[in-house]
């Protein structure tokens, strides 16, 4: 892998972002990491996100049947368990990261994972609510492999629904009588602001020209929309373990670290990806001339393919031209640079995670599941 040094160097400064409360600091950008050496297999991963996907699914399936019909049938829709008809379906829920993250920390910091079903439950609420809400905004058609809800059902049925989610979300942890479960809805709904402002921003982005947008916007941007989610995944674990407020914001930390480095990996995918893994067109993003991380690095390399790129991003999409638009992403080092800077988030994030758990053996489902994120494919 070549290496791309445009947009944040050694030494660059980039401000952090988090939710009420946290350290804000701002650090120094260390030379990218070499990746961390982990078994190929993620069977430890696996196994942990499906003993979670069966942990919170009844916790979902209740909270989602308490929804009145016609948007009971959208989210149901949504999650695949049912088809547009309404019949039943065997579909594909997600990867069920999220709560993986919430029950793991949980446990990693000394707590029971049982108790913190209902938190992990919120957090895929509020998951699947953006992508409702992503979907329909981007225009995306596909999603895990069938047409999206808002394809089926309407773009307002769509939103709706997703409003939906966000508020049972609340409502789950706003009826739970464990004594922490005022601050980790407070947490959430923090969140939700800050995914929501993250959106924003990324569609403002999108109305700007290629030499208009930093690389710096880009990732406070991926930070809030990806990041964000991640780590209130990781704090309201640590929150239902009984940890202190330095190690809820440490976790907080490792999961917004790691979930920088699952959105530059999403990028890489989103233009390099295999349709068939990923469910949706190759270089969709490209075609919609969004200005992901690699595309953004790109545009900001100054070589001759940049220059180019930035031609084609001045004008739309026309036939023909997405083999020439993923040549000059990679040609200007967008690729390698996306990957170099994931690895040095890991590296960041695993240092928020020895802070706060320094057993290895404690750690080790986190690891292995910020591990899995980022060494994905689809």
């Amino acid at each position: 892998m070549g290496e791309f040094m445009t947009g944040p160097k050694p030494g660059t400064m980039l401000g952090r972002r988090g939710p009420a409360g946290s350290r804000g600091r701002r650090d120094t950008l260390p030379a990218p990491a070499v990746p961390i050496a982990v078994p190929a297999d993620g069977q430890e991963a696996t196994a942990i996100l499906e003993r979670a996907r069966a942990a919170v699914d009844p916790e979902l399936r209740r909270a989602v049947d308490s929804l009145p019909g016609p948007l009971r049938r959208i989210a149901r829709y949504h999650f695949g368990w049912e088809h547009a008809d309404g019949t039943p379906a065997s579909g594909n829920a997600g990867k069920a990261i999220r709560p993986a993250l919430v029950l793991t920390a949980a446990r990693a910091l000394g707590g029971r994972e049982a108790v913190a079903v209902r938190a992990a439950a919120a957090v895929e609420l509020i998951h699947n609510f953006t992508l409702l809400h992503d979907d329909l905004m981007d225009r995306d058609a596909t999603r895990r492999h069938r047409p999206t809800a808002w394809t089926v059902f309407g773009d307002a049925d769509a939103i709706l629904a997703g409003d939906a989610l966000q508020a049972l979300a609340l409502g789950l942890l706003a009826q739970d009588r464990h004594p922490v479960s005022g601050a980790a809805a407070a947490r959430l709904a923090a969140c939700v602001v800050e995914l929501c402002a993250g959106q924003q921003t990324d569609t403002a982005m999108e109305r700007r020209g290629p030499d208009e947008v930093t690389l710096d916007e880009v990732l406070a941007t991926a930070e809030a929309k990806t990041g964000a989610l991640l780590g209130c995944a990781c704090s309201l674990g640590a929150l239902y373990a009984g940890a202190d407020d330095e190690d809820v914001e440490a976790l907080d930390a490792f999961g917004r670290e790691a979930g920088l480095a699952f959105q530059l990996i999403d990028d890489v995918i989103g233009i390099w990806g295999d349709p068939s893994r990923t469910g949706k067109p190759a270089g969709a993003d490209l075609m919609a001339r969004k200005k992901s991380l690699p595309v953004v690095a790109a545009l900001a390399s100054g070589t001759p393919a940049a220059a180019d790129l930035a031609e084609l991003y001045r004008g739309p999409y026309t036939e023909g031209e997405l083999e020439r638009t993923v040549l000059a992403v990679e040609q200007a080092g967008g690729r390698d640079w996306a990957q170099l800077q994931a690895a040095d988030r890991m590296g960041r994030a695993m240092q928020e995670l020895s802070r706060a758990v320094p057993d290895p053996e404690a750690a080790g489902g986190l690891l292995a599941l910020a591990e899995f994120v980022t060494r994905r494919s689809s």
